[in-house]
């Protein structure tokens, strides 16, 4: 029996093809193209239990993915704890405004408590009015701008 309302778990290692279609379902909306090896490499590093600095956590229902989130942990000079920077979320366009943003989002925080990291933090497009209409509702908008080399 498939359960009817999502589960919020661990990556796991027969995800891969079903994880390497979401994630490239988000890097399409940021018009981004990865190479096989960066996939492989990445998912590797994901589901290492070696790794604890880059983590995943996926939205699923039955043997479907719904939406994954990326984060990791990393030091900052300014705090003796380490930080975590969520990097990658995203929920299929099929599932959306049904609370898994939400769930990945609070995953992420449930670890970062785990962990004793005060902090989670991370970027969006000042146009993705979308997810920022979440984000205003779980996090503080900061001021700071984003450069880039």
């Amino acid at each position: 029996m498939i359960p009817s309302s999502p589960m919020v778990r661990p990556l796991q290692e027969d995800d891969f093809q079903n994880w390497k279609t979401v994630w490239t379902d988000y890097l399409t909306f940021y018009e981004t193209i990865l190479e096989d090896i960066i996939y492989e490499m990445t998912f590797a590093r994901l589901i290492s239990p070696q790794n604890r600095s880059q983590n995943a956590m996926v939205a699923s229902r039955g043997d479907e993915l719904l939406g994954l989130v990326h984060f990791i942990f990393h030091p900052h000079n300014w705090k003796i704890e380490e930080v975590c920077y969520l990097q990658d979320l995203y929920v299929c366009q099929t599932v959306r405004r049904m609370g898994i943003g939400k769930s990945l989002i609070e995953a992420v925080y449930a670890e970062a408590d785990r962990r004793n990291s005060p902090t989670v933090y991370w970027l969006t497009q000042d146009f993705n009015e979308q997810a920022r209409y979440l984000y205003d509702k779980v996090a503080h908008l900061t001021p700071f701008i984003k450069y880039n080399r």
